[in-house]
């Protein structure tokens, strides 16, 4: 009986700590566009809260189209791009006065329905599936104006959809589905199994399940990857730290939003904050290995 007490127990607080992750991952998608903007300046830093002594959540690019979510503070304007959160200064963002615009937008998980009007009472003419990308033509009335892969042409609710610059889609929401299935796995050196990971033999068993066969060490792992930008880094990357001190000593799986999950020596497989200071301070690189 308290064997079964225990199993009980414990599958209560993996259910637990599943939902909390699903929902921290998906709170960055979460708001309503309520317009769109340009980015003006190089390498433009997006802050964690609306001064410049905050966290940096991620830099964009020049001449990146982002949704704006907030306009209410005086000097900085709340944004979402490529699903991250945060604020940039009003000096070094254009805003859009018709919202008409071209970009793309990625869905980052479940599925959606493409509406023939900015209405949730309209027709649905199409559904696409996470880690699809559309054409996005403007906003209307908080949803986006979108051209599908096939030339489906509709409407998509603006909070279930994330702009992007990339017009790849990918399987990184299923990556991270698969990744978030395994949270509280105890640390296991040298596992790769169900029964315990450590940091190279848990992203080798969340590849594995989509035919991707990894070598067991983050070294051998970052060299099989194609390197991405902050910029680009995308839900699904595998994110990399000197955790050693010097060269690759450790290897995750990135969430979105600033998070990833890894096997972590005193935790097992848990999330973490790519802003925490010790990981902040032992950041190397971001890398992919399947196309977002």
């Amino acid at each position: 009986m308290k064997h079964l007490m225990k199993k009980a127990v414990k599958a209560a607080v993996f259910a637990a700590l599943t939902t909390l992750a699903l929902t921290a991952f998906a709170s960055a998608e979460g708001e309503m566009a309520i317009g769109a903007g340009c980015t003006t300046g190089t390498s433009l830093r997006m802050r964690s809260e609306s001064n410049t002594s905050s966290d940096i959540v991620t830099t964009l690019n020049k001449s990146v189209a982002v949704a704006l979510l907030d306009d209410s503070v005086p000097g900085w304007y709340k944004i979402n791009y490529n699903g991250s959160t945060g604020y940039v200064s009003s000096d070094y963002l254009i805003i859009d006065q018709d919202n008409i615009f071209t970009t793309y937008g990625r869905v980052p998980e479940g599925t959606v329905n493409v509406r023939a009007a900015a209405t949730t009472e309209s027709e649905s003419l199409a559904t696409i599936d996470a880690g699809t990308v559309v054409t996005v033509n403007g906003l209307v009335n908080g949803w986006y104006d979108v051209t599908c892969q096939y030339g489906t042409e509709g409407y998509v609710r603006s909070d279930l959809l994330v702009l992007t610059s990339n017009a790849t889609s990918g399987k990184g929401s299923s990556i991270v589905e698969t990744a978030l299935s395994h949270l509280g796995t105890r640390y296991v050196y040298g596992g790769a199994s169900a029964g315990g990971f450590d940091c190279s033999g848990f992203t080798m068993k969340v590849f594995g399940a989509f035919g991707i066969s990894l070598p067991h060490g983050a070294t051998s792992q970052y060299y099989m990857c194609r390197g991405v930008t902050t910029e680009e880094r995308a839900p699904g990357d595998l994110v990399f730290f000197a955790t050693g001190g010097s060269g690759i000593g450790h290897v995750g799986i990135y969430l979105g939003n600033g998070q990833f999950i890894h096997a972590s020596t005193s935790s097992g497989v848990i999330i973490s904050s790519l802003y925490e200071s010790y990981y902040a301070r032992t950041y190397l690189y971001a890398a992919r290995l399947i196309e977002m």
